[in-house]
């Protein structure tokens, strides 16, 4: 008999969560399914079962507790991924593998992936765009570190900005995820897998190789 199955289990008692948590719960939910603009800081505060002065005491705004939502997004992605890339051998293994977490991520939680490919390009008052948190930065600066070593391998076409090739890489990947998340809301007409996703992302990334 396995020894797991034969050790009881205690139940712990259940924590109850802080007024900071049950408002980025609350706000996570009603951003996903009514938007960002129509929803309202009492309707958030109502949700979580406190006040708006809670709301403004941790966040300072709406928009404020929406940069909290993406810096904790990417304040667990970042991690991870500079784990695996580290583990990763080639230059093209590191980028698929930093594609791979970000996948997974959205095939998980399709509330954070609304967040993120709906509403966190969108621009905000007074022209800020929200997603750019210290997070989502540590990805660029991760995936350059990973283009600029594959350019000082040979690895790369001669020629290309690497800025530009991170854009592309970035904005394709993201490009597909939103399209199947728009497919399973609204109808759009992206029937693609998981499968073909990742086959075209590999292809774009082949773009950029120098020839063998």
């Amino acid at each position: 008999m396995n020894d797991f199955t034969t050790v009881r289990r205690v139940e712990e008692p259940r924590q109850e969560l802080s007024s900071h948590d049950r408002i980025l719960e609350a706000a996570r939910g009603l951003f996903s399914v009514d938007g960002y603009e129509s929803t309202t800081t009492s309707a958030i505060a109502r949700k979580a079962g406190t006040s708006e002065s809670q709301l403004i005491k941790h966040f300072g705004s709406k928009e404020g507790l929406l940069e909290a939502i993406f810096g904790g997004v990417w304040g667990r992605l970042g991690p991870a991924m500079e784990q695996a890339v580290e583990q990763a051998g080639s230059g093209v293994a590191k980028l698929l593998v930093i594609a791979e977490l970000m996948i997974r991520a959205a095939e998980r939680d399709e509330k954070l992936a609304t967040l993120l490919f709906l509403e966190g390009r969108r621009i905000r008052r007074h022209g800020s765009i929200i997603l750019l948190t210290g997070g989502f930065l540590q990805l660029v600066e991760l995936i350059d570190r990973v283009l600029l070593g594959m350019q000082e391998a040979g690895e790369l076409k001669p020629g290309l900005h690497l800025q530009a090739v991170r854009s592309v890489l970035i904005g394709s990947l993201e490009g597909m995820l939103r399209d199947q998340l728009l497919a399973r809301r609204v109808g759009y007409p992206a029937t693609f897998t998981a499968a073909d996703l990742r086959t075209s992302f590999q292809a774009v990334v082949g773009c950029f190789l120098a020839a063998a």
